[in-house]
């Protein structure tokens, strides 16, 4: 009785570790009102509270992903979800090179959406991501104050950053590591700002290769750090892969 007794306690502070871990590695952004860069001053967008991954996904991660999902290896996967670039900093469909808490790249857009749903997820939303990383360590936003672009201009320049570990960069107001000075990261709809909501107009372009769309309407025209984001978005399609893009996976807060 006893021994029984001990074993359920174990399985009782497992299950409860393992709840407090998921608590931990997910941070909660309280959401709000705010004026993206590619809105005009009378649209502002609300974003709903949500939770966001603390640190993006690593190697370590994606590499238990692709054992427990064959179908995402890098020899199996389908070439309509991944170019030939899928994974190619991988030795192998099971063995990778570098670090296993560096951030996983080489990793396309439906990918990254898989893998965030297998852990009972979804990649978050372009908002959603902008609005978490307009914030620096003291204010949610900190896109006015020249010293947080520069810092983002500064790691644009700086090589191989995707091969440092995760969590070295600094830990926002949120308490989200690594939005900026790691890797770029895939959003949900990554590329849905370069619509302009006419179809007569769309007809006839692409818009996922347009990189200067993502100009388009900006709100605030200094903002070169962010520019060039949306920029690299314009230039991805889902099936493309990229040695300095990665991802982290989002979540609702059930009410």
């Amino acid at each position: 009785m006893k021994l029984h007794s001990t074993v359920l306690c174990l399985v009782f502070l497992s299950f409860f570790s393992t709840i407090s871990a998921q608590k931990i590695d997910m941070a909660t952004v309280k959401g709000g009102v705010y004026l993206p860069l590619y809105g005009t001053a009378d649209k502002l967008v609300t974003v709903s509270p949500y939770l966001m991954d603390v640190y993006p996904v690593t190697n370590a991660d994606y590499l238990k992903f692709v054992k427990e999902n064959p179908q995402w290896n890098r020899t199996n996967v389908k070439s309509l979800f991944a170019d030939k670039s899928y994974l190619t900093n991988w030795t192998g469909d099971y063995s990778f090179k570098g670090l296993p808490n560096s951030p996983v790249t080489n990793v396309s857009w439906f990918a990254a959406k898989k893998y965030c749903e297998c852990q009972g997820k979804r990649l978050p939303t372009m908002d959603e991501w902008e609005f978490a990383a307009m914030a620096n360590e003291k204010v949610q936003d900190a896109r006015k104050i020249e010293t947080y672009n520069q810092y983002i201009l500064n790691w644009y320049e700086t090589p191989k950053t995707f091969s440092n570990p995760v969590g070295e960069t600094f830990k926002n107001y949120w308490g989200i590591y690594d939005l900026h000075g790691l890797v770029w990261e895939w959003t949900l709809d990554f590329n849905s700002v370069l619509i302009s909501g006419e179809s007569r107009k769309d007809v006839d372009k692409d818009s996922n290769l347009f990189c200067g769309s993502a100009a388009i309407g900006a709100s605030d025209l200094m903002n070169y750090a962010a520019f060039m984001r949306y920029a690299f978005r314009g230039s991805m399609k889902a099936r493309y892969s990229s040695q300095n893009l990665g991802f982290r996976c989002a979540k609702d807060i059930d009410n």
